[in-house]
């Protein structure tokens, strides 16, 4: 028997289910024009319980391929850890008969913006986000996705944003990592943070002044050294940290947003002749390939970051391929932390 085909909904059908015409369900969609609160709710009502999808922008430039497609915008392209994740969700797409097209936004949300509206106008059928955020982000075109039902999975929390998110737990890891470097004996530690467009990095910081506010250590803003992602941010931040430390009060421990920081890192405390551990232990986060191969193999916080991509890519085809809107679904995943040679325990 061959498969029955689900008729498509059109705008029509929701303006008629909405009883408003299709150019208040266009207006409401592209959130453009004076709709009353109370008109605006009741398409959003239709627009759901119809599970309708509008058409992609400029679909008159469309090729039709006979081939489905997922969309993944990353943030760093230079960045190994998205590397895993990208593997991760390609083999789920795959598997599926999907193909996997993927943008990076280098950290900008104009060019997050201009990602999401390429991939749409391409006629990709859902997309996976690592959402830029920062005080000035403008997340128009996360909530421009809602409006259209359209399908997308976050891979990275947003609040106020209502969608299905994979993400990780940051502040209870990253507690784990400075309490490690308490009980080795380290009372001088440090944090080289991340970017701002990044809530992990918020969350990270968060876990360090947990640690200390539960020990006997005073945990302040002085302690953190706003870095980067980038090895030659922790290169850049390690020089011009370390140098103007006098030796009697410099840290003896450092944790880092990432390994690439930490890479950096080491550079820069070789060049003015410090020497890792027995001068600074140093932390990590997300265990990519390199960190065990540096010349002092580094412990780290390690992410399960081909499981992320995987998540991400099999609750987007639900949502994708479901027949009546889906509920948002939130997983949460655990991270450990991988000791290394790069902390050293202090004579206590």
């Amino acid at each position: 028997m061959g498969t029955i085909q689900r008729k498509r909904v059109t705008m029509s059908d929701v303006a008629r289910l909405a009883d408003v015409s299709k150019a208040t369900v266009s207006a409401v969609i592209n959130g453009i024009g004076m709709v009353k609160d109370s008109t605006r709710e009741r398409v959003l009502d239709a627009i759901e319980r119809l599970n309708y999808r509008a058409a992609p922008v400029h679909t008159w430039q469309v090729q039709p391929t006979g081939r489905k497609s997922l969309g993944l915008i990353i943030k760093e392209v230079d960045n190994p850890y998205y590397a895993e994740v990208v593997l991760g969700a390609r083999a789920v797409a795959e598997e599926n008969g999907y193909s996997l097209l993927v943008a990076s936004s280098e950290g900008k949300y104009e060019s997050e913006r201009r990602a999401v509206e390429l991939l749409r106008a391409k006629g990709i059928d859902g997309l996976i986000v690592t959402p830029v955020l920062h005080a000035q982000s403008d997340l128009s075109h996360l909530f421009d996705l809602q409006r259209r039902n359209y399908p997308y999975v976050l891979i990275e929390q947003v609040l106020g944003v209502r969608a299905s998110i994979v993400d990780v737990v940051n502040e209870d890891a990253s507690r784990k990592a400075v309490e490690y470097l308490i009980a080795q004996g380290h009372t001088r530690i440090v944090h080289f943070a991340g970017p701002t467009y990044s809530m992990h990095s918020q969350e990270r910081i968060a876990g360090v002044r947990h640690a200390c506010s539960a020990s006997h250590l005073i945990f302040t803003d002085d302690h953190i050294v706003r870095a980067g992602a980038h090895l030659a941010d922790g290169y850049r931040a390690g020089l011009a940290y370390f140098r103007s430390c006098p030796a009697e009060s410099r840290p003896t421990a450092v944790t880092c947003y990432n390994d690439l920081l930490a890479a950096g890192l080491y550079r820069a405390l070789a060049e003015l002749g410090l020497r890792v551990p027995d001068d600074v232990s140093v932390i990590g986060w997300d265990d990519i390939p390199l960190a065990e191969y540096l010349s002092v193999p580094l412990t780290t916080v390690r992410m399960p970051k081909a499981r992320m991509g995987a998540l991400a890519a099999q609750m987007l085809i639900k949502h994708v391929e479901a027949h009546s809107v889906l509920p948002p679904q939130l997983v949460t995943l655990e991270s450990e932390l991988v000791l290394r040679a790069s902390v050293r325990r202090l004579t206590l």
